[in-house]
């Protein structure tokens, strides 16, 4: 073991000096996740710059309100703006005012632009989903996503996301057949979301998503759905989601970070890497 030590830092000392990180963050909120995301968007680029982060995303829950700021701040920053939303997608048509069985209005989806046609695309669906969809939140449905999707990168998202959501229902057929849907309308630019959050029904999605994706081909990407920048900062996080939900931190029976239905993770590098083979995984799920 000795030896082995030895030789590793011999050939890490020949190693070139990085200058970037070797990943990068794909499912991040800021603050204008309105009372869910608590990253200042300054805060969020200054910390990523520090971290030598190449690029950074950006995808709000049904918003795309801080995307100017988000872009002038990154590239002020001397990072790559990736500008993208977490969307919600209705269980059928987007103007259809019911729940599904389980009581669900809408699903997650992850959407980020590749160029300019994409941004074009993000703009036009997240218009339409508070014009024609908003029922509880702001949704589109797959229809129109169908006829948007040019220059888009699609990630499953955390455990609200339709695969997710049926593999922990135990409905692997169902979940199958979100994953080809989505593969046949992106293709290579459609990725199944892995994340690492301690949470077993994100270790149950995470074994059905790895088995998707050696099945149907879609490649894997693990996320951290940043929802705060530091350790330190889930208490803060946590007064957040209270004043969303009406709750105090003395509530036992609150949403906290951590918990299944609404968790946040921070930005330091439990990252996120795009990847077609075994994935690297932290990360938390989002409300």
């Amino acid at each position: 073991m000795k030896d082995i030590n030895e030789k590793l830092e011999t050939r890490n000392q020949k190693l070139p000096f990085m200058k970037h990180a070797q990943f990068v963050h794909l499912h991040v909120h800021t603050s204008y996740s309105l009372l869910d995301g608590a990253c200042r968007i300054s805060d969020l680029t200054r910390l990523a710059a520090d971290l030598k982060f190449p690029a950074l995303a950006v995808t709000d829950h049904g918003a795309m309100f801080g995307v100017i700021d988000f872009y002038k701040s990154a590239r002020a920053a001397g990072i790559k703006p990736i500008i993208g939303q977490e969307f919600y997608v209705a269980p059928g048509s987007r103007h259809d005012r019911s729940l599904d069985e389980f009581g669900e209005s809408a699903y997650h989806l992850v959407l980020l632009a590749r160029n300019a046609a994409g941004y074009a695309n993000l703009v036009q669906l997240s218009s339409i989903s508070y014009l024609e969809g908003f029922y509880r939140r702001p949704r589109i449905d797959k229809e129109v996503l169908s006829g948007h999707a040019e220059g888009l990168v699609a990630l499953s998202a955390c455990l609200k996301g339709e695969v997710a959501y049926h593999l922990n229902r135990g409905d692997y057929a169902k979940a199958k057949d979100a994953v080809i849907w989505y593969r046949d309308l992106f293709g290579e630019d459609y990725y199944l979301e892995v994340q690492h959050n301690g949470m077993p029904e994100q270790d149950r999605a995470n074994e059905g998503l790895v088995k998707l994706s050696a099945e149907t081909g879609v490649g894997l990407v693990a996320t951290n759905d940043v929802h705060y920048l530091r350790r330190e900062d889930t208490r803060m996080h946590d007064v957040l989601l209270c004043i969303q939900t009406g709750k105090t931190v003395h509530d036992e029976d609150r949403m906290r970070p951590g918990r299944a239905s609404r968790a946040g993770s921070p930005a330091y590098p439990r990252a996120s890497t795009r990847s077609r083979s075994r994935p690297s995984t932290k990360s938390c799920c989002g409300p």
